[in-house]
């Protein structure tokens, strides 16, 4: 079915098309122009044989597929941090009313300090890095100003 040219295609057959295209500009194989250029022309495709020109040159996705390798399942430790912190609000609840005491609530942002403060800290770092590389050659450019 797919070998007919001359068959009419749907929205859904142009934006798969569109869809595909746009997989290939994000693995860099197309320009900014080249991009515009052909999802102009599956835009306006309409038969199978509009929008077949528009992927000669570029790999099957079976191909891409096979070139690129799979990325690693995340397994149900990868995200434990996040999964703990589901559970503190729950248990702190569970505890208040087994002991009556209000200061497990405590326990909530105290454990979101210890789970994610590492991984701020480590963004911050970075956000002042960028910032002082930014700082160091705007001073550059306003010397030779």
């Amino acid at each position: 079915m797919e070998d007919l040219p001359d068959i009419r295609i749907g929205t859904a057959e142009r934006e798969a098309a569109m869809q595909r295209l746009s997989d290939h500009f994000a693995a860099g194989r197309l320009s900014v122009a080249e991009f515009d250029e052909r999802s102009a022309v599956v835009a306006a495709a309409v038969t199978r044989g509009d929008i077949t020109p528009v992927f000669a040159d570029l790999p099957d996705p079976l191909v891409k597929a096979a070139a690129v390798p799979a990325k690693p399942e995340s397994g149900f430790l990868s995200e434990w941090p996040e999964r703990v912190m589901a559970v503190i609000p729950i248990l702190a609840v569970i505890l208040f009313f087994l002991t009556g005491s209000w200061l497990w609530f405590l326990a909530i942002p105290l454990m979101g300090a210890l789970l994610f403060g590492s991984r701020h800290n480590h963004d911050d770092r970075n956000r002042d890095r960028r910032r002082d590389r930014g700082d160091r050659r705007n001073r550059g450019q306003d010397a030779i100003d």
